[in-house]
């Protein structure tokens, strides 16, 4: 797994200390909500392998973030492709308490680098709820244009943001 840095940010390899932090977002309903939703702790232990284990299928992933000089995990930003998605997603959560501060921006722009230049990827969309308002204004801010909406692999309606 290769890490990446930006300014304020490590996106690294997931850690086992990191699943306090994954268990008290999973464990908020309203935080988790277009995640997922909510999971008790062994659940969110199993998402996070998950993360992992999507890494070596595919050679990208999800990296858990933290910040730079703290080393306070503030979410994970990264890559998904599995076999139901029907393109290359770029997708984000971070934790409620490490929101507003552009966390998600400049993780996210390293990651749309990383699908561009190492996997030389065809396309890049954000597949996003509807009622996701702030992951679409992150989106649009991103450059990414709202296409359309489409029934994502049983998760129901999703807006597909493409990346340009």
């Amino acid at each position: 797994m290769q890490e990446l840095r930006t300014q304020r940010l490590l996106l690294r390899q997931w850690q086992a200390n990191d699943i306090d932090a994954y268990v008290r977002y999973f464990s908020d309903p309203e935080a988790a909500r277009y995640f997922g939703g909510a999971r008790n702790p062994d659940e969110a232990w199993r998402h996070m392998a998950q993360n992992i284990g999507h890494w070596h299928l595919n050679g990208f992933g999800y990296w858990a973030v933290e910040e730079i000089g703290t080393g306070v995990f503030i979410g994970c930003v990264g890559l998904w492709k599995s076999l139901e998605w029907p393109e290359l997603e770029l997708g984000y959560w971070i934790d409620d308490r490490q929101q507003h501060k552009g966390f998600a921006e400049e993780a996210a722009i390293a990651c749309i680098q990383y699908a561009r230049e190492t996997l030389n990827a065809p396309s890049l969309v954000s597949y996003i709820d509807p009622a996701n308002v702030p992951s679409q204004r992150l989106a649009s801010k991103l450059g990414a244009i709202n296409e359309k909406i489409i029934d994502l692999a049983g998760q129901g309606a999703h807006l597909v943001y493409r990346h340009f």
